[in-house]
């Protein structure tokens, strides 16, 4: 069901002890199992895809270069022992893979969101990925690379945001064709926000007894119209 596409993988580049950073600030998880939690936020720029329901599009360009051992001493300073690296596509950019041992090393927990669209693998397994699947009415479900239902472990979620019934069956079609509910990783489901009541997705899911965690994207409701992505 998905789509033959040439897979995406991390550009190669000798720029390796840096990233092109957009932001860094302190804010609450907004969602993930985290969801709740004081969290730092490393929000690297770019992004290879369009998704139209895209709350991060400030992301796509600017920003400024920083070391990554910069970087680290910024996120000390905010003194949480959560941080998270965001983006834009925060794996494309290949000083990340530095960065989050570098974070790591100073005993912090480290979360990753990422679209679905790069493979998993070379991210340090003590990470906690959190995979976006694109679902279709993203306008980017073609570009997923179902390579990362073997590259996530337990300490990994999967995110499916719903948009619409569409979505939905997409969503519950291909957790059962890919045998996703015996996967080690979590699976989270969200609405694109004031696209679908959180209720009816709260409804499909009690109506099909799906092995997902329901959730809703808390910053939006604290924060909007004020609240960006994370």
């Amino acid at each position: 069901m998905l789509a033959s596409r040439p897979r995406i993988e991390p550009h190669r580049s000798p720029t390796i002890d840096s990233v092109m950073v957009k932001e860094i600030y302190l804010s609450v998880q907004g969602e993930s199992s985290h969801a709740g939690l004081l969290c730092a936020f490393v929000r690297l720029t770019g992004c290879h895809l369009r998704c139209t329901y895209c709350d991060s599009e400030f992301a796509f360009r600017g920003g400024t270069r920083m070391p990554n051992a910069q970087v680290v001493e910024q996120v000390k300073a905010l003194r949480t022992p959560m941080v998270e690296i965001t983006g834009g596509e925060p794996l494309l950019q290949p000083g990340v893979y530095p960065l989050m041992e570098a974070l790591l090393a100073e005993g912090l927990t480290v979360l990753l969101e990422t679209s679905g669209a790069i493979d998993v693998r070379l991210v340090p397994p003590a990470v906690h990925k959190i995979v976006d699947m694109k679902t279709p009415s993203s306008g980017e479900s073609d570009r997923n690379d179902v390579r990362n239902f073997s590259s996530m472990n337990a300490r990994d979620e999967m995110k499916f945001v719903i948009g619409s019934r569409e979505d939905y069956e997409w969503s519950k079609a291909l957790i059962a064709e890919h045998g996703l509910a015996t996967k080690p990783f979590a699976m989270l489901f969200s609405t694109v926000f004031d696209k679908l009541h959180p209720r009816e997705l709260a409804e499909w899911v009690i109506a099909d007894r799906l092995p997902v965690r329901f959730q809703l994207q808390m910053h939006k409701y604290v924060w909007e119209p004020e609240a960006r992505g994370v």
